[in-house]
């Protein structure tokens, strides 16, 4: 239902993942782990930093975006410094779980950008939303735009205090 970084109109049959993990030897994770510190980065220094020249490195990172390890790129704002100062979790029970009501579910936060993570849950828990917007008041727009094109059984909003830890990096 959701697909991180891909287009979400595929399946992951489509995007040539056959679902077991990428082999990638130490240079692949080494160029990785660069690209995910600073992907503006020259391939120069690219090259440079994990110790090898510049033209196996491009080809490496272009085998690395066919084989759908490097996703889509993109840059990483400060929410706060943008005027987005409220970070709420929000839980949702269902009692509906047909198809019809996840693609309706699934389109409804699709066409919301303060929705920025989506996932659905084993457990007491259906969904997990992490929703970004400026306040408690923008939030309740969102909730209500919500409610008003889903039903849903149950709702608890977790507002977050403070940012402790947040990364896209993974621990390669």
């Amino acid at each position: 239902m959701f697909y991180k970084g891909r287009d979400l109109e595929q399946k992951p049959s489509d995007w040539g993942i056959s679902g077991m993990a990428a082999r990638i030897d130490d240079l692949d994770r080494k160029i990785l782990r660069e690209l995910q510190r600073d992907a503006s980065q020259s391939l120069d220094d690219i090259a440079k930093t994990v110790g090898s020249s510049k033209t196996p490195v491009w080809n490496r990172i272009r085998k690395l975006r066919e084989s759908g390890v490097i996703g889509q790129q993109t840059v990483v704002l400060d929410a706060q410094a943008l005027g987005f100062d409220a970070c709420f979790f929000v839980l949702i029970r269902t009692s509906a779980h047909e198809a019809d009501w996840q693609e309706k579910f699934l389109q409804a936060l699709l066409s919301r950008p303060e929705v920025l993570e989506a996932h659905r849950l084993a457990g007491d828990i259906d969904y997990i939303l992490k929703v970004q917007v400026r306040n408690a008041r923008a939030y309740d727009e969102f909730y209500q735009a919500l409610i008003s094109e889903v039903q849903i059984y149950n709702v608890t909003a977790l507002l977050s205090m403070e940012e402790i830890k947040s990364t896209v990096s993974l621990p390669i």
